[in-house]
């Protein structure tokens, strides 16, 4: 049991504990002190029920929460919790009427209980024959200190949340401070500490407790458990804001970043331009004798960074981001995003780079799907067109060559083209050439895949799936190579998906998706039979 001395000096406490926290996190007084009144009535309303009428109100001059219960004067009380008899009221000499509401104070010490019977005898008598005090002050108080503990904490979230939102997308300097669970790197803030996820990290970098770090804040997470800053190394607007603080140019808006592509701790490429024709992008960014550049480079402990000048022609633009390669031909196909570039044969490891860094680069950079071959590659495969386009009757070798030179790589390009398309091929002729020449590619290409079955037929050996989407009505070897890159690895795959989906993923359109969904209806039912028999023995 607390003596009144205990008591004077638990309240002392408490206000004197919240003035100490409502200046050292922060938080307003006025909003601590409303938490602890509801802790305080919490606990109240745990030990002597929720029924009843309760209030909890902290007096500033004792340091203390004062509780009351609130009982409405009736004649003939039928909840004695919150109601109370007039002639009861009365025999306490309590002035009261009938319908008014009377408040009682609930002490939360029997000393102070018993100081006040001491004082008004009756009084102290109803209080303690109303009210149960038993632990009270125990209960209130552990109650108080949880609730206390997690409204500062929920006030410090708020706090730190409304100073770093801003932040978001911007730089930030930190200390390392510890390793947690996995690989997460804790980070001082200054304020507040954020997290590194390992995710986030950057292959082949180590730090040790003490060391200064710059990261990107990537996001603040106002539901997180432990810190809310997540901060990244990893990310590509890391390396475009780095550039934004070397660089005055980008700063003030003269020079812009239009793309950044990244491999963490291995390479970048950026794409810059300039609203300024005075002003050479590349050159700002570089600086004096790469001034600027190896400020960036060394922050990002020697990660390569490419600058890219930014061109609204495609081809420019992909050709500049497939540096240091030369390019001396590009195949463009805007209907599937994609690029065919040729460089010369010297240069081909160049442009593809080490385990195909450079053009998986470029591709993410530009946007566009690339596909580098060599010199003599491009002439081979180019003979390897003609000579398809050529098993078309009626279709010489010139004519072949123009349909080549028209973009015509394949038989079903031709024989899915329109009037307008064929029509423009040199030596061709009108409209009724075009009909024709479209019936006669779709006749080739059966013709040629039926002659496929017979040669494996012939042949008995087993197939792969690719080799089998071969045997399918309506796919050539470009098709088969787009559904491969799609994620359709053979007729299986196909005939579960759906034909929205299958003309999306692919890019070949709804008509191209139908046709390769009716193909393989047809080929399940006539020549499944026969090619599962290929290989067997």
């Amino acid at each position: 049991m607390a003596t009144p001395q205990q008591s004077a000096q638990s309240e002392a406490n408490l206000l004197s504990a919240i003035e100490m926290v409502a200046k050292d996190k922060g938080i307003e007084k006025d909003r601590l002190i409303h938490t602890v009144e509801e802790a305080i009535l919490k606990a109240a309303q745990s030990v002597f029920g929720p029924t009843r009428k309760l209030e909890a109100r902290f007096n500033e001059e004792t340091g203390q929460v004062d509780l009351f219960q609130y009982m409405t004067v009736v004649d003939d009380p039928s909840d004695d919790e919150c109601e109370i008899a007039l002639e009861d009221a009365q025999k306490y000499g309590l002035d009261a009427e009938m319908g008014e509401e009377l408040g009682f104070q609930i002490f939360w010490h029997p000393q102070d209980a018993k100081k006040a019977a001491q004082q008004d005898k009756e009084y102290g008598d109803l209080l303690m024959v109303k009210q149960t005090r038993s632990q009270f002050g125990r209960i209130a108080a552990q109650t108080a200190k949880q609730v206390l503990i997690q409204r500062v904490r929920d006030e410090e979230r708020d706090l730190i949340f409304n100073e770093f939102k801003d932040k978001k997308g911007e730089l930030i300097k930190g200390v390392v401070r510890r390793f947690e669970k996995g690989n997460n790197l804790i980070v001082d803030l200054g304020r507040t500490e954020g997290i590194l996820p390992f995710r986030e990290q950057t292959p082949r970098e180590t730090y040790r407790p003490g060391d200064r770090i710059v990261a990107y804040v990537k996001d603040i997470d106002r539901e997180a458990r432990g810190p809310q800053v997540i901060l990244s190394r990893a990310d590509g607007k890391l390396v475009e804001k780095l550039f934004e603080s070397e660089v005055p140019e980008i700063y003030e808006g003269i020079v812009k970043i239009v793309a950044c592509a990244r491999e963490p701790g291995a390479r970048s490429k950026i794409a810059v331009t300039s609203r300024d024709a005075d002003v050479d992008p590349v050159g700002a960014c570089v600086g004096m004798k790469g001034s600027r550049v190896q400020a960036v480079v060394q922050e990002l402990r020697g990660e390569k960074i490419d600058i890219v000048p930014f061109d609204r022609d495609p081809a420019r633009f992909v050709c500049a981001a497939i540096q240091p390669a030369e390019v001396n031909k590009v195949i463009v196909d805007e209907s599937d995003s994609r690029m065919e570039l040729v460089v010369p044969d010297e240069k081909l490891s160049l442009a593809i780079g080490r385990k195909g860094q450079n053009v998986r680069l470029a591709a993410q950079l530009t946007g566009w799907k690339l596909d580098i071959i060599s010199d003599s590659k491009f002439r081979q495969m180019e003979e390897e067109a003609i000579t398809a386009l050529q098993q078309i009757d009626g279709v010489s070798e010139t004519v072949a060559r123009s349909m080549y030179r028209m973009g015509f790589r394949a038989l079903d390009e031709l024989s899915e083209a329109s009037e307008e398309e064929l029509t423009a091929i040199p030596g061709l002729g009108d409209a009724a050439a075009a009909q024709a020449m479209r019936k006669s590619a779709e006749e080739t290409m059966e013709r040629l895949r039926k002659e496929r079955i017979t040669a494996a037929q012939s042949k008995g050996e087993p197939l792969t799936e690719k080799e089998k989407l071969l045997f399918v009505r309506g796919i050539e070897a470009r098709t088969a190579q787009l559904l491969e890159e799609a994620g359709y690895r053979g007729v299986d795959d196909i005939v579960r998906e759906d034909e929205d989906k299958l003309a999306i993923k692919t890019g070949l359109g709804i008509k191209k998706a139908r046709a390769i969904k009716q193909g393989i209806a047809e080929f399940l039912g006539a020549d499944a039979k026969i090619v599962a028999a290929i290989g067997r023995s």
